[in-house]
């Protein structure tokens, strides 16, 4: 049963000077919010979603729904939770969906590259107009935990603690490698028209449904697929072999994606992500993280091949270098990168466990 529910919301935060140059005009931010700002505005929590993700964090649907609520991980009862969808994404915040105020179209392949330091640019002034003061912790996993890292970087004394999972400080070849071969698909359908595809008979579903087929044999492991589906047939092909369960699987996968996100969102998210470097500019990654004071509970996935545990506890030594007290957690699972929308007990032992430690 869901645990709390909250109304989708919008803010207008206007324009939005980007990192990599140009701005954005007219911003606008969709979040949802569980629980009460305290009147000094220091009790938020913000959460951080993934690649396809958005503002539902909780409530019946929600991503994350198990950890959030009365009572639970992140108890709404102490907290206001806050979660917003990311800049450049298609759930309500400015995206590439969303209408250029200068064309009155769909910006589409015009889209400008943006950073993850945009998208935690966009969440700040989103938490400034709610009236938030400080940040009792922000918190996300994959995509979620690059933006923890930057928000770690930006506003050190924004927040007084951190939960990064399965994420690191910058993207590797190998992390990189799947998002291309996604990217490519994408491109590669006749309908991609150079992102333009807006207005036509057409969009490019049979792109973004392979990339999403891609994906998600990195999000999982191949013992969770042995498992859970073995060489179990689940129909014919047309060719005439058998279609095997692991097939119908991932071609399921792949059309509920086309049936929920865009394919420029998908580029131009996934794009931000393989660039991101929390050293970058910054004088490497220790530099970048030393102002940050608070402590940190990271979480590696056992059975992570996208984001392997390595790369966590190399978060952790780097937070430990700076002084900050850095707790490391392991969830041991078979499936892999997703673990972390998964895994509701483990998760929320680790989290539950480092927030009673903070004070108030």
């Amino acid at each position: 049963m869901p645990n709390v529910s909250s109304p989708r919301l919008t803010r207008a935060i206007g324009a939005l000077s980007l990192a990599r140059g140009g701005k954005l005009e007219g911003v606008e931010v969709a979040y949802e919010q569980y629980g009460e700002l305290s009147p000094s505005g220091d009790n938020a929590v913000l959460i951080c979603h993934a690649l396809t993700g958005n503002a539902q964090a909780a409530g019946e649907g929600g991503w994350w729904d198990p950890l959030i609520g009365p009572g639970a991980a992140f108890d709404t009862d102490r907290y206001a939770v806050i979660c917003a969808n990311i800049l450049g994404s298609c759930y309500g915040t400015t995206g590439p969906p969303s209408t250029n105020p200068s064309t009155g179209r769909p910006y589409g392949g015009s889209f400008p590259v943006i950073t993850v330091g945009d998208m935690v640019a966009a969440q700040e002034q989103l938490l400034l107009q709610l009236g938030v003061r400080s940040l009792a912790s922000v918190a996300g996993g994959s995509l979620g935990g690059l933006q923890v890292l930057e928000w770690l970087a930006r506003r050190p004394g924004f927040v007084r603690s951190a939960v990064i999972v399965a994420a690191n400080l910058a993207h590797e070849p190998w992390t990189i490698a799947f998002n291309e071969c996604a990217r490519d698909a994408i491109r590669n359908d006749p309908n991609w028209l150079g992102g333009d595809y807006a207005g036509s008979a057409k969009e490019p579903a049979q792109g973004l449904a392979l990339a999403r087929m891609i994906a998600m044999i990195s999000y999982r492991s191949a013992p969770s697929f042995s498992s859970r589906f073995g060489r179990r047939v689940s129909g014919t092909a047309v060719s005439g072999q058998p279609q095997f369960a692991v097939e119908s699987y991932l071609h399921y996968q792949g059309q509920k994606l086309v049936g929920r996100f865009d394919a420029n969102a998908y580029v131009r998210i996934t794009e931000a992500m393989d660039a991101y470097d929390v050293g970058e500019d910054r004088g490497g990654a220790g530099a970048a993280l030393r102002a940050f004071k608070g402590p940190a509970l990271v979480v590696g996935i056992d059975s992570d091949i996208l984001y392997p545990t390595w790369q966590q506890r190399q978060i952790v030594d780097t937070l430990r270098a700076n002084g900050n007290v850095a707790e490391y957690a392991e969830i041991a699972t078979p499936h892999g990168h997703d673990a972390f929308l998964i895994e509701w007990a483990q998760m929320d032992q680790h989290i539950r466990g480092f927030l009673a430690e903070l004070p108030g």
